[in-house]
């Protein structure tokens, strides 16, 4: 354990990428299996030890700390492994044994994994008592599964490539046919084992990615323009008689959508975005959207493990197709854009209209007449346009000028700030997470969202002193604040809600500005953001 949590320390306290990616490398090579597969799933979040929650946690320091001082500390703190670990009292007499052969990573995770939910927390606080508190934070941290070392599961995977000599596309290809704790994938690294293989597995494939477009232009003789849909992208994989749906992170989604899974038996892979049927509330321009609806109908289905025939009923799933990776057995992905988009309208015609459509390709004589379309197209499923090299293959990743993403000019509103919240990692020991409200038409504030990105470190630390001067009550980790700073909020679109007391919530909101300018009395109303609901 000591090895992995310096391994934490030196990605937490990093921010050089390459940095970080030599300390996952170099750790990777020293540590032996299956310590650095078990290490390898909590760094790429693919660990799970259901028996040992936030809450056990917390349970299990409340026995031993009053819980009056922890919940101060973690205030104060404000991340539970580190509050937990600075302040865990160990027994009198009690010798650490850090290096101790039961206190291994595949050691600890095996021994959690076969203990049930009343036994797991108790054997974890005996683990507990035998570290330090740098270990007893990497523990803490292996056991929640909630790092937040600045490390994505990507750039763990280029960690591993590089400290083999591997591509990362090869090891992103096989790694979802794959457990943990891995040991074909280094025993492929160090030339001892044969190169893993996909084959007669549905496995994710690395997505393409697109970058901002910005203020550039480009040639429609050169690129294809498609609507930028607003939903969740997802890969379809269908070998043999399996098919799976995958969503941007490679996680496994099909039990959520289960109809659109048992629609698709057509052998290959595809690219598309994940919409719910519901009315096409404007965007005269687009034909081919009919029958999305905004993002707001297709979270009643996110994250649910079992669906309910209501679910099915109401908030009924489909794909909007926008590529090809694999027809049938053939490997389509290093062909041009022009020739795939051919392959996928051939397939289209053979799939469940029901379940599956085409994202059409905008039609406009050039860059200026699409720029036009583009500005009239505020639609509730519709983010913006892709812009796609017809001559570029399908490649992992963002891969510069084949692939732009030209999203819409967002909404903004004049908010007040109503609560704050500590963040997390770097930013633990700042209140950094702002809920903000807009004023009824009877002069009551109510939330419409929440933020926490779009400022700068020095702005961060304006805020923070705001909340810390101006702080009225406290609820646990979250302060009220006085209603007197304003924040000019940027969001993507809003829709109604019947979770929220004002009716309305955000999508993807975050701070635009800080309006110290502006009286909070002059702030936006929520009668005022429902006139933007489309």
């Amino acid at each position: 354990m000591r090895d992995f949590s310096r391994l934490l320390d030196g990605l937490v306290y990093t921010r050089s990428r390459n940095a970080k990616l030599k300390l996952i490398a170099d750790y990777l090579r020293a540590t032996p299996d299956p310590d650095r597969g078990w290490a390898m799933a909590a760094l790429t979040g693919t660990l799970d030890l259901p028996h040992v929650k936030a809450a056990a946690i917390k349970a299990i320091v409340e026995e031993r700390v009053d819980p009056v001082l922890f919940a101060m500390s973690r205030d104060f703190v404000g991340d539970l492994a580190e509050t937990v670990s600075l302040l865990w009292p160990k027994p009198p007499g009690m010798v650490e044994e850090i290096d101790s052969g039961a206190l291994r990573i595949s050691a600890v995770v095996e021994r959690l994994m076969t203990l049930g939910r009343g036994e797991a927390p108790r054997a974890l606080a005996d683990m507990l008592d035998q570290l330090d508190a740098s270990s007893r934070y990497a523990l803490l941290k292996l056991a929640t599964g909630a790092l937040r070392v600045g490390v994505s599961s990507r750039l763990a995977k280029t960690g591993l490539a590089s400290a083999f000599g591997l591509d990362v596309d090869q090891v992103e290809e096989v790694w979802h046919g794959l457990k943990p704790p891995f040991a074909p994938l280094f025993a492929w690294g160090e030339g001892t084992g044969a190169q893993p293989t996909s084959a007669d597995v549905p496995v994710f494939r690395p997505f393409m990615l697109a970058h901002p477009l910005e203020d550039a232009r480009v040639d429609l003789a050169d690129f294809a323009a498609e609507w930028k849909w607003d939903g969740i992208r997802v890969q379809i994989v269908c070998i043999g008689a399996e098919t799976r749906l995958y969503s941007r992170a490679g996680d496994d989604i099909t039990a959520s959508f289960p109809e659109v899974a048992a629609a698709f038996h057509e052998p290959g892979v595809l690219d598309g975005e994940l919409l719910v049927k519901g009315a096409h509330q404007g965007g005269e321009a687009l034909a081919e959207g009919e029958g999305a609806a905004s993002f707001n109908a297709l979270q009643q289905r996110l994250g649910r493990k079992t669906v309910s025939p209501k679910a099915l009923a109401d908030y009924p799933a489909f794909v909007r197709l926008y590529d090809i990776l694999f027809d049938g057995a053939e490997d389509l992905r290093e062909r041009g854009w022009t020739e795939r988009r051919a392959r996928l309208e051939a397939l289209v015609g053979k799939l469940d209209p029901d379940r599956f459509d085409l994202s059409a390709v905008i039609e406009a004589r050039d860059f200026e007449a699409l720029e036009e379309i583009r500005a009239g197209a505020r639609d509730a499923a519709i983010e913006g346009v892709m812009l796609k090299r017809r001559d570029s293959p399908y490649v992992a990743g963002r891969r510069t000028g084949l692939w732009y993403k030209w999203k819409r000019d967002p909404l903004t509103a004049d908010c007040v700030i109503m609560y704050a919240q500590r963040g997390h990692g770097r930013r633990s020991s700042y209140y950094s997470d702002y809920t903000f409200g807009c004023w009824t038409e009877e002069g009551e504030l109510l939330p419409v969202g929440k933020a926490y990105s779009g400022i700068t470190d020095e702005e961060l630390k304006m805020l923070d002193r705001f909340v810390r001067n101006a702080t009225v009550q406290r609820f646990g980790p979250v302060r009220e604040v006085e209603k007197s700073l304003v924040l000019e909020i940027a969001f993507d679109s809003i829709h109604e809600s019947k979770r929220h007391k004002s009716g309305v919530a955000m999508r993807f909101p975050r701070i635009a500005r800080i309006r110290t300018d502006k009286p909070a009395a002059e702030a936006d109303t929520i009668a005022g953001l429902k006139r933007l609901i489309v």
